[in-house]
């Protein structure tokens, strides 16, 4: 799991430097891909970047067109991060990648891709867990 986390990191900041991104500006964009429109402080809390940083890093994503700001329609003081979806160059970059691993997916069988999937869900919930913890335990 340990080498899996390490070649994800890495191939994460190739697909980023071939995009001409910094690799939190990648990671944001993927956050944002997942989560959907958030705001900038819950952002910063989901990456670990200042809200100063977080507004530099907006600021770059909004000029190369992967995101846009919108005004909260509760509260007209928060500013919603909106992932622009249209924006293709992620996808393309991740192509590769996907259909080599639709290709080793379809060579397991359906009850293995079951028993792998709900490994992989759980795993992701343990870091999840492992994340907030650390988070609140190195932001005191």
């Amino acid at each position: 799991m340990r080498g899996l986390g390490s070649r994800t990191v890495l191939y994460q900041q190739k697909v980023a430097t071939s995009l001409g991104l910094y690799n939190n500006d990648f990671l944001s964009i993927d956050i944002l891909q997942e989560k959907g429109p958030i705001t900038a402080g819950e952002l910063s809390k989901l990456t670990g970047l200042t809200t100063g940083s977080i507004t530099t890093l907006v600021d770059r994503l909004e000029k190369n067109g992967f995101v846009r700001r919108e005004h909260d329609l509760n509260d007209r003081r928060k500013v919603i991060i909106v992932p622009l979806y249209e924006n293709n160059e992620v996808g393309d970059a991740y192509l590769p990648l996907h259909t080599k691993m639709v290709k080793l997916a379809s060579s397991f069988t359906e009850q293995e891709l079951e028993l792998i999937t709900t490994f992989l869900g759980k795993a992701s919930t343990i870091l999840e867990e492992q994340i907030h913890y650390l988070s609140t335990t190195t932001s005191n």
